[in-house]
């Protein structure tokens, strides 16, 4: 029997740098979501910014009704200056000036009195338009601590944990902000 010695050239084996490190491939994008999707769900599935934007400029804050109680006592000089940021934000947020609006979106946070989810939700998305998705997944995070069956806030969530490159993760947040607002519209039938 002869022994045959072959010399392999690298170049007729076509292996993917991940595997031959070991190192895990990422996910590919977000698979088709398990439930229809809502104009906010279709704009998080594509990951349209500028549609997000739209929507939420429209639902102005009407999710945030019954989250935020004040009573007289608490209408202060502070409480002022502080809706001011607030209001002040809006209008750059309205207006697409992203950096103003996550400063004055800030000052509201930072004064700590009222909790509004939408402020977070319109702040994660300044964040995602200014190419900053860690801190938009917080202010996301933060939306669901507010409000924990909000679907924006799991929405937003999708969106950045895409822009992180966690496709699946974000599938799930998808499908999770798609059962919320099922459920949701079940409930107000």
């Amino acid at each position: 029997m002869k022994r045959m010695t072959q010399v392999l050239d690298l170049h007729d084996f076509k292996v993917r740098s991940h595997i031959m490190l070991g190192i895990p491939k990422h996910e590919e994008a977000p698979s088709t979501p398990q439930r229809p999707l809502s104009a906010m769900g279709e704009a998080c599935s594509r990951m349209d910014l500028t549609a997000i934007h739209q929507i939420l400029v429209a639902t102005h804050y009407r999710d945030d009704e019954g989250t935020n109680e004040l009573s007289f006592q608490e209408w202060t000089q502070q409480m002022r200056d502080m809706l001011e940021a607030r209001k002040r934000g809006d209008y750059a947020f309205r207006d697409k000036d992203f950096k103003t609006a996550i400063d004055n979106y800030s000052q509201f946070i930072d004064v700590g009195t009222m909790v509004s989810p939408t402020v977070f939700a319109r702040r994660s998305l300044c964040y995602l338009l200014c190419d900053q998705p860690d801190p938009a997944l917080r202010d996301a995070m933060q939306a669901q601590c507010v409000y924990p069956d909000w679907p924006t806030a799991f929405y937003m969530q999708s969106v950045a944990l895409a822009k992180l490159d966690m496709h699946k993760d974000a599938a799930d947040m998808l499908n999770e902000a798609a059962a919320l607002e099922e459920k949701r519209q079940r409930g107000a039938r």
